[in-house]
């Protein structure tokens, strides 16, 4: 399990409490068939994550014993967590210490393009299929306001493109990511290419980045 940007937290996992855990961190959940909700929190931050359970393959071994499938059944030991590893994304608490750093309370003017503010690393999921796969994805920041620089294309990588990672926007506020937009452009040879548009601002609230490309062949 790990955080993003945090390395300890207080856990509670099942309703068992473990203090000042180091991310990353090897933690068990209870057998059985209800989902596991795993808190952390320290003094500044807080955040969740559900695992959920899967059937397990291993257990079809008690099925030439009768009993021993019943009394798997009967504690949950045929389910596991569907994933191996497990990411809590951390949020600034409302209470915190740092609360004057919350992203809707960020002035606008501290910087002009190259300074330091909470946003600029926000990391967020991406997500971006295509139709044929195997397309080139590459992003740029398109930006209305002086706070936040414009960029050229960055190649991402291949469809399909999943990941965890940093906007790295630099200057990037709550106020200017109104008036910033991400242009996700799909290309492949035979194709036409395609670009999507995505405000800013709502890839902060919903923390993904997510596309799918149907190309078209060219004539």
């Amino acid at each position: 399990m790990t955080s993003p940007n945090v390395s300890w937290a207080n856990l509670t996992v099942d309703g068992e409490k473990y203090n000042n855990v180091s991310f990353p961190a090897k933690i068990k959940v209870k057998r059985g068939f209800k989902p596991s909700v795993i808190e952390a929190e320290n003094p500044d931050m807080e955040g969740s994550v559900t695992v959920d359970k899967t059937f397990n393959a291993v257990s079809i071994l008690n099925l030439t014993d009768v009993i021993g499938w019943a009394i798997d059944a009967a504690d949950g030991a045929i389910m596991k967590p569907s994933k191996k590893n497990y990411t809590i994304y951390m949020k600034p608490k409302k209470n915190s210490s740092h609360v004057e750093q919350l992203p809707k309370d960020e002035p606008t003017n501290q910087v002009e393009g190259w300074g330091t503010t909470v946003l600029e690393n926000t990391i967020v999921r991406w997500d971006v299929q295509s139709r044929p796969q195997g397309a080139d994805i590459s992003w740029r920041v398109v930006s209305k306001t002086p706070e936040v620089k414009s960029t050229n294309n960055k190649y991402l990588m291949t469809t399909p493109y999943e990941a965890t990672k940093a906007l790295d926007i630099k200057g990037l506020t709550y106020q200017t990511s109104s008036n910033v937009r991400i242009i996700l452009r799909c290309e492949k040879d035979g194709y036409m290419p395609q670009e999507k548009e995505f405000d800013v601002r709502m890839v902060l609230d919903q923390e993904e980045i997510s596309a799918f490309f149907r190309l078209v062949k060219e004539e």
